[in-house]
């Protein structure tokens, strides 16, 4: 076989194949390729894998798997969030597993717009195509950005940032990735010995908001309801608060253990089976072992769940 490049080391991986269970005759949905460590993983074990990713640069990776895996790897150019509609016409599907974020690859890329510490264009878009961060920091007013930093990045001093940014596109565009992490870093009064760089919440902010994410996720995960069979295992990997707030709200709801109302109050009979059940409670976060040979691990969560027998809740109203 040949030997596929590997950028950076797919995290919890053992707890995921634990989750998904993958073998010979069972088809996984690799929902979020990236660099393919879940989907070579899921193939060694002997399982079919669709692959979905909406980011052109991933191409090389899934040559290497087809090559290495003609009859039983794929790879579909598409967001996850289309997940329900891409697999319209596709056989039940055993898993769906979603490795949420950005990953090292991407940062590593200069060009790609997400890192602070290297410079690059200021874009961030996983699809190259919409609107880009640089296009956000240019045009939009001072409410809205301060919104994003404070909603997506918990950003305490998201106003002061916002008007930093105003005052200085007076004079010319935000371009570069480095030109706007000088800004924020000067509108919070420097670095001053703290351990993360100042724009780091910035930059997350604006990674979000450009590509989506929240959106994205709340869409894929109603997808997976919908494309998984009864048995289906469901496993999905975070890397921050609002990400790995979202999945345990969306398994608490569709696994019926919302909190209950008070004894008081007139009964609401509940209508909806649960969709899901959990494969265990709360989750699964890196061993100090993983942890020594993969930082990267270090606020992963996995949260996993099966597949009921119930209809598919779809899109509840906010």
């Amino acid at each position: 076989m040949t030997d596929a490049p590997r950028p950076h080391i797919p995290v919890l991986l053992e707890a995921v194949i634990k989750a998904v269970r993958p073998a010979p005759g069972q088809r996984v949905v690799d929902a979020t390729f990236g660099a393919g460590g879940y989907s070579r993983a899921f193939l060694e074990a002997g399982a079919e894998v669709i692959a979905l990713d909406r980011d052109p640069t991933v191409q090389p990776y899934a040559d290497a798997l087809g090559r290495d895996y003609p009859e039983r790897f794929r790879l579909i150019r598409a967001a996850f969030s289309e997940l329900a509609e891409v697999l319209a016409d596709e056989a039940p599907v055993d898993a769906v597993v979603f490795d949420i974020g950005v990953s090292s690859m991407q940062l590593d890329q200069a060009e790609r717009g997400f890192s602070f510490m290297k410079d690059g264009p200021l874009d961030m878009r996983m699809s190259r195509e919409g609107e880009s961060a640089a296009d956000i920091v240019n045009s939009w007013e001072h409410g809205p950005l301060a919104h994003i930093f404070k909603l997506y990045g918990d950003e305490r001093q998201s106003g002061r940032i916002a008007t930093a940014i105003l005052r200085r596109r007076v004079e010319r565009p935000f371009e570069r990735t480095l030109d706007l992490a000088d800004v924020v870093e000067a509108a919070l009064g420097g670095r001053r010995g703290a351990p993360t760089h100042p724009a780091t919440r910035v930059f997350q902010a604006l990674r979000i908001a450009v590509n989506d994410e929240l959106g994205e996720l709340a869409r894929g995960l109603e997808g997976a309801e919908a494309v998984l069979p009864e048995g289906g295992r469901l496993a999905v990997v975070t890397f921050h608060s609002l990400e790995d707030r979202m999945v345990k709200n969306f398994l608490t709801e569709r696994t019926g253990n919302t909190p209950g109302g008070s004894r008081h109050a007139p009964q609401v009979i509940e209508t909806r089976k649960p969709s899901f059940d959990l494969q265990f409670k709360g989750s699964v976060d890196a061993t100090d072992e993983e942890l020594a040979v993969n930082p990267r691990a270090r606020s992963a969560r996995l949260r996993a769940a099966v597949r009921t027998d119930a209809p598919a809740w779809g899109r509840l109203a906010a």
